[in-house]
């Protein structure tokens, strides 16, 4: 068990999955030091256990994440804006590309830098109690509508943004960027349960299926098909193929072997 600590996080691991908790009181607003942690762990999420294959990230306290920290916002110039974006921007990014799977576990407020964690994430499990928005209209400054763009239409994104109004979950559910919507008591067992459920596969087939997910997200039909094809055959070569179609066949739970250290 590695001895990596945070500021700003806390994290726990069990069996392949690891859970990360946004963990600033009193709403998880996040500060400049803690969008480099949030970078960090997950550009390094191999350090936090060796057969990781998924993460559920939630929220300490009554919210997942109540937005940027203002009192930044208070101190934002064109001077300092594009470090400030740019640690922003890595954080988001690293949650995105994070190489395994990545489940929210949403209750109380997400609202401006949550609601774009929550839209970098793969899987998203809400609690009925919460909201989701962009309220950045209100206290002067741009961003969060194009990665909301991932969960909500267009015309649903550009009211959410221009009215700075949050929406329930439920209504993210109802559109189906939400997977489940369950009491806020059974949040972060569901969300681990759908980890669980992730982790059943093969730590090799869920990376390239990140991959693959991640890179034909924007592109055309036959341009994304194509890729997903030369992934399957980069997978063929791999053992846990073959056990994956062996253990499917004899009705039985696969036995993926670990990789020796340093292979690819």
């Amino acid at each position: 068990m590695t001895d990596l600590k945070f500021d700003h996080l806390r994290w726990q691991v069990e069996g392949s999955v690891a859970t990360i908790w946004l963990s600033r009181a009193p709403v998880n607003a996040v500060n400049q030091a803690m969008y480099k942690e949030i970078q960090y762990i997950f550009s390094h999420i191999d350090r936090l256990g060796h057969d990781l294959r998924c993460v559920v990230l939630a929220g300490d306290g009554p919210h997942f994440c109540a937005g940027n920290e203002l009192e930044e916002f208070e101190t934002l110039s064109p001077d300092n804006a594009r470090e400030r974006m740019f640690n922003g921007r890595e954080a988001f990014w690293a949650v995105r590309d994070c190489p395994i799977p990545v489940v929210a576990a949403v209750h109380g407020a997400a609202l401006g830098t949550g609601v774009a964690l929550v839209s970098c994430c793969d899987i998203v499990i809400a609690a009925d109690d919460a909201r989701l928005g962009l309220p950045e209209i209100k206290v002067g400054v741009m961003g969060g509508p194009k990665l909301l763009s991932r969960l909500m239409p267009p015309g649903v994104v550009r009211w959410m943004f221009f009215s700075g109004e949050p929406q329930p979950a439920s209504e993210f559910h109802r559109l189906g960027s939400v997977a489940k919507l369950v009491p806020e008591a059974s949040l972060l067992q569901e969300a681990q349960a759908v980890a669980r459920q992730v982790a059943r596969h093969s730590p090799v087939a869920l990376t390239l299926g990140k991959r693959a997910l991640n890179q034909t997200e924007y592109l055309p039909l036959k341009a994304g098909y194509e890729v997903e094809q030369g992934l399957t055959a980069r997978l063929s070569a791999h053992p846990h193929a073959k056990e994956a179609l062996r253990a499917f066949r004899e009705k039985r739970a696969p036995n993926y072997l670990p990789d020796p250290p340093n292979s690819n």
